[in-house]
Formats: structure tokens, sequence, C-alpha cells
């Protein structure tokens, strides 16, 4: 398999940044892709080892488009996670202030992080325009076809472009969290703080049917840190779940509940068990009183001395 990594580029992006803090870069390519759907689909023709994608931020929630690409298609894995902290700088090619801009861009993604500030500092006339991602932005910047770019402070060396304005965001701490992606394969081992990411498809639409499958994990004492809906394309009212759960698949609490929702799911995809990013073991807070890996073994070797008559 190619010693190479896609990640969502040009050069010059968030993606960038977080993927380089990851230590086996050391020994890859780097390989920018114009988009996530053809950083994952390297993946999946064998063109990359891995792909590095952004999924989610704690402003906006899940990235739709990476969160399709792995609803759909064929089957990849989530093996690490990445946190990074974004704050934006306003790009712009050298001799142009605030009153020049007419145009900005950046990805969409972006855009609700520094909306309050446009409205603030530049002119209500102007007119956003989305780029593929934020370097792409600047980019499309020092060719001239936009006034500014909203995009990290380190891309502008790379595009020619000055930093007329740093440390832009709406909302204080915010993250992007960035996947690593692969083929299916074994999970790594438990780490003690690990996060298992699934999809899941409900078999009919009726009165609490979304309860019935989240009470899999809720009598198990699994606690969850993502549900998103997104649309199946059969039809208005079609959707599947992402969903995001502290623990790993081999803790009994997490497996039962997967074969609970493998037992009354049309479908079910699992996304991969992972570390948790900037979490410790010290940090995970212990699990409930009834569900942990002791409890459910001694549960079954009950069960199992009660089909023996062996009370």
């Amino acid at each position: 398999m190619p010693a190479s990594y896609a990640y969502l580029g040009p050069q010059g992006t968030f993606t960038e940044v977080a993927l380089r803090t990851l230590p086996e870069t050391a020994t890859r390519e780097l390989v920018p892709m114009v988009s996530v759907p053809a950083a994952l689909d390297a993946v999946r023709t064998g063109e990359a080892e891995a792909a590095f994608v952004p999924i989610e931020n704690s402003v906006e929630g899940g990235i739709t488009t990476t969160l399709d690409e792995l609803v759909a298609g064929e089957p990849l894995m989530i093996y690490r996670e990445v946190l990074l902290s974004i704050t934006f700088a306003l790009l712009v090619r050298p001799g142009t202030k605030l009153t020049d801009i007419k145009t900005v861009t950046a990805h969409p993604a972006a855009q609700p992080q520094v909306r309050n500030w446009m409205k603030a500092h530049l002119d209500p006339d102007v007119t956003w325009e989305s780029a593929a991602s934020n370097a792409d932005g600047a980019r499309l910047v020092q060719e001239g076809r936009y006034d500014a770019a909203f995009a990290g402070e380190f891309a502008a060396e790379r595009y020619g472009l000055v930093p007329l304005v740093t440390e832009i965001h709406d909302a204080e701490n915010a993250q992007t969290r960035f996947v690593l992606v692969g083929k299916p394969a074994r999970p790594a081992a438990p780490t003690g703080a690990d996060k298992t990411s699934v999809v899941i498809w409900q078999r009919d639409d009726h009165p609490g049917a979304l309860l019935e499958l989240l009470q899999e994990f809720a009598v198990r004492g699994v606690n969850l840190m993502l549900l998103q809906s997104r649309p199946t394309g059969e039809g208005i009212g079609n959707y599947c779940f992402a969903i995001d759960a502290e623990g790993h698949i081999s803790d009994r609490r997490v497996g039962e509940a997967l074969m609970g929702l493998k037992r009354v799911c049309p479908e079910v995809r699992f996304l991969g068990s992972y570390p948790r990013a900037g979490v410790t073991v010290a940090d995970v807070r212990a699990p409930r009183a009834g569900t942990t890996d002791g409890d459910f073994m001694a549960a079954s070797d009950w069960l199992a001395r009660c089909q023996d008559g062996r009370f």
C-alpha cells in the first residue's frame, strides 16, 4: 500500500496543520486533494494509505460532506482523531485596506465562525463566495478573483498575501475535529479513553422509533457524544443517524449495545473505535454501576448456571 496520506488541500489548510501533528507523517508523503470526497476516494482506490479530513466543528456541528461520504459508498473506518483550535486571519493582497474589500471567500464551514465579525467590520454589501477550502480561498485571492479570504494566518506567506486582521473568531475556544480514515481492519486495542462511531438506519418510521434505538445505549450505560441525522436519499423523511459513543467496541457495554442495534436495524455501519483526542484515562468517568465488563461477565455466568440448574 502506498505510504501516503491524502488530505483536504491545497497546502496551507487547517487540515494540513492538524495532520502534521501526527508523528507518523514524518514517514508519509502528504498529498493534498481538491475535496473531502476526493481524499476518501483515494483510500478506496488504493492510491493512498489513509485520508485526513474534517468531520466536526464546535460551532456548526458535523461536517456533512464528510459524514455523507462515510455513510455511503465502500465502507471506511476511522482510526484516529485530532482536535485543532481554530482562529482565522483576513488575508489580502499587499496594499489592500478594509474599505477596499467587496468580495470575501472561505470554506463554507468558516462562515458561521466569522459572520458577526464581518457584520461589525466590513461593508454590509460585501459578497461572500464559498471555496473548496480556506487555503483554496487564499489561492483565489492571490489570483485576483476575490479581495480577501478567511484562512489560517500560516497560509499568508505561502500564497503571497498579508494578514490584514488576525485572531478572528465569533466563538471563543472554537475547535475542529479531524479524523484519519482508512480501509476497514481490526480496530486498535482499547486505551481506556476511546470513542466508537456508527451509522444506524431505522427499519420503519413510527412514534418512538429513534428512542427505541437510543435505549440500546442508555440501558447499558453508554454515553453518546454526537447524534446527527442525515437523509438517506430515499425520499423526504427517510434518515439515518450518525452516532459517536464513549467507549470501545471491545467494552462489553458498547459491544452489546451494537449487537442490540444490529438485531433491530436494517443496517448498522461500524465506523471505528479509536482513541479520543485530548482525553486521558484519568479524565474518563467510571462506568455506571452494573455496566462494567465485570458486571456483564457476572450476569453471563449467572445465566449459564441457571441454564445448567446450578443455582
